[in-house]
C-alpha cells in the first residue's frame, strides 16, 4: 500500500500546461495513426495525471473535480483527442473504484494503470459458475487499445424475461479488437470496438448498474472518500465537459497565433487585427468560452461541495449536471464555429489547427450523453414537473 501526498490543483494544472506544446506537436500525427503518440503517454503518466481519481491508498490523488476538469481542459487546449481519451480514462479509473477492494488491488497493482469503458450495454452476460459468460460487442471503446481494462455494460437475464443491466471489469486482453475508428473528428482518440466471445467475468467483477448510477458501489475502503460519494453520470458528465472547455481555448489560442500578419483577402484591410469585424467576432468568440467555463465549473463545484458534505442529490440537480454539460458542448461549437469562420481559406489545410479543432468539437457534440438539445429536453422535462425520461441522470 502506497499512501501519497496529492499536488495541489494548481500544480497539477501546471503540469498539464507545460503539456500543450507537446500535444500540439503530436495532433497531426495522432490523428493520422489514430491513436495517442507515445511521446504523449509518457508525458502524460510522468506528470502523474493518470492518478488523478485513483485511491490513496495504490498512490493515487483523490483529486476533485474541479481539478481534473482544469487538468483535462489544459490538454484540450493541446489536443482534442488527446483530453477525451484522458477524460474517458479518468471516468473508468473512478468506475473501478466502485468494486470491491479486491478487484481494486487486481487492477491497480499496474502502476499508471489505464482503464477504458463503454457505459452503453452492448453485451449478454449470462450467470455461469461462480460468474457470467459475456458475449457482445462495445463500440466508440475510446482509448481501449492503449489500455490494459476495460469497464463496460452488459445485461443480464434476470429469470423473469427481462434483463438487468450491469457493469463488469474485464482485461483488454481477453477482447478482440476491431479497428474501425475511421472518422472525421477526435481521431486521435483510438475509439475503436471490442468484442467479447464467451469471455467469463467472476462475480467479484460484476456491479449492478441500478445501484451505480445511484451513487451506491461495493468499495469499502473507498466508501467515505469525498471524490465517491457522487452518483456516476454527475461525476462522468462533469468529467466530459472539460475536453469541449479545452478545445473552445484552444481554438482561441491558435486564431491568436496566426493573427499577426494575416490580411482580409479582396478588402483594404491588410491587417486582419484592425478589422472591426474581427474584433466583434473574437470578442463573441471569448464570451461563448467564458461561458463554457461557467458550465463546467458549476457542475464540478457542485460535485465537490456535495461530495465532501455526503450530502444528497435532488433529481433537479442531477439533471442541471446534464444541462451544464450540453451548454458546454454547445457553446464551445459557437464559439470555434466563429473564429475558424474568421480564419481565411487557408484554415483549410491539415496543417493549420482550427480546422482540427472545430472537426473535433463537432464530434462532441455528436455523442449521445453530450448532445446539447437532447441533455436541455432533459432537464427541461424536470423542471416542468415529468419524469425523466431516462435512467442515465
Amino acid at each position: 500500500m502506497e499512501i501519497t501526498q496529492a499536488p495541489p490543483r494548481a500544480e497539477l494544472v501546471r503540469r498539464a500546461s507545460e503539456l500543450v506544446p507537446l500535444l500540439r506537436d503530436k495532433a497531426q500525427w495522432m490523428e493520422e495513426n489514430r491513436r495517442i503518440h507515445d511521446d504523449v503517454l509518457a508525458g502524460i503518466t510522468d506528470a502523474g495525471l493518470l492518478k488523478m481519481r485513483v485511491p490513496v491508498r495504490y498512490g493515487g490523488y483523490e483529486s476533485d473535480m474541479r481539478t481534473v476538469v482544469d487538468v483535462l481542459a489544459e490538454l484540450g487546449r493541446g489536443d482534442g483527442s488527446t483530453a477525451w481519451t484522458v477524460a474517458v480514462w479518468q471516468i473508468s479509473t473512478w468506475m473501478t473504484g466502485l468494486f470491491p477492494d479486491e478487484v481494486q488491488d487486481e487492477v491497480f497493482a499496474t502502476p499508471d494503470v489505464r482503464i477504458s469503458g463503454i457505459l452503453s450495454p452492448g453485451a449478454m452476460a449470462v450467470p455461469t459458475d461462480g460468474g457470467y459468460l459475456v458475449s457482445g460487442k462495445w463500440s466508440f471503446n475510446s482509448g481501449a487499445q492503449q489500455s490494459t481494462w476495460n469497464t463496460n455494460a452488459a445485461v443480464t437475464p434476470t429469470g423473469d424475461g427481462g434483463f438487468a443491466p450491469i457493469m463488469i471489469a474485464v482485461p483488454i486482453a481477453d477482447l478482440q479488437i476491431i479497428d474501425d475508428w475511421h472518422t472525421s473528428g477526435l481521431r486521435g482518440s483510438g475509439s475503436i470496438t471490442t468484442i467479447a466471445q464467451d469471455v467469463f467475468v467472476p462475480h467479484e467483477r460484476v456491479l449492478q448498474m441500478g445501484p451505480v448510477l445511484q451513487g451506491q458501489h461495493r468499495s469499502k475502503l473507498n466508501a467515505d472518500a469525498p471524490i465517491f460519494q457522487a452518483p456516476f453520470m454527475p461525476t462522468a458528465c462533469s468529467t466530459v465537459s472539460a475536453p469541449a472547455l479545452g478545445l473552445a481555448l484552444g481554438a482561441r489560442d491558435v486564431f491568436l497565433e496566426r493573427l499577426p500578419g494575416r490580411k482580409i483577402t479582396y478588402t483594404a484591410y491588410e491587417n486582419q487585427a484592425e478589422a472591426p469585424i474581427t474584433h466583434l467576432e473574437l470578442a463573441d468568440a471569448i464570451v461563448k468560452i467564458d461561458e463554457v467555463g461557467f458550465h463546467a465549473h458549476r457542475a464540478a463545484d457542485l460535485i465537490d461541495t456535495k461530495g465532501r458534505a455526503g450530502e444528497q442529490w435532488t433529481l433537479e440537480e442531477r439533471a442541471r449536471i446534464r444541462l451544464d454539460l450540453g451548454a458546454c458542448c454547445r457553446r464551445a461549437k459557437e464559439a470555434v464555429d466563429v473564429l475558424a469562420g474568421a480564419s481565411g481559406g487557408s484554415s483549410i489545410y491539415r496543417d493549420v489547427a482550427i480546422q482540427r479543432v472545430q472537426r473535433d468539437v463537432q464530434a462532441l457534440n455528436l455523442h449521445a450523453i453530450l448532445h446539447p438539445s437532447t441533455n436541455f429536453e432533459l432537464y427541461g422535462r424536470i423542471v416542468c414537473g415529468l419524469e425523466p425520461n431516462t435512467n442515465y441522470i
